[in-house]
């Protein structure tokens, strides 16, 4: 996978997190970014994405006045969706690194 396609996977994951969250995506600047920390910005998204899958999961066992099964139960698909996203970046990330690691020098 090469570094746009890694770069448009997240700028979609990115999307779906603010589409989720229900705000604008965030346009980031043209300049370039450090690609750790978007990475690392996009693997906190996945888990803010999770522990609030939880919280409502959690509310919703205990009986609290708030997300009814179907809110909880979208947010659980929602999470486990990004989380299933994250898996596959990495692993054409470290498909990537064999390659790089395989080249003749």
């Amino acid at each position: 996978m090469s570094t746009p396609e890694i770069n448009q996977v997240l700028a979609q994951m990115r999307v779906a997190r603010a589409q989720a969250m229900g705000a604008a995506p965030a346009i980031e600047p043209s300049s370039q970014s450090d690609f750790g920390e978007v990475l690392k910005r996009s693997i906190d998204a996945v888990n803010d994405t999770q522990q609030q899958a939880n919280s409502m999961r959690t509310a919703f066992e205990r009986g609290e006045d708030g997300p009814d099964l179907a809110e909880v139960m979208i947010a659980a698909q929602k999470s486990s969706i990004a989380f299933q996203a994250m898996v596959e970046v990495r692993n054409k990330l470290v498909d990537a690194y064999k390659d790089v690691m395989n080249m003749p020098v």
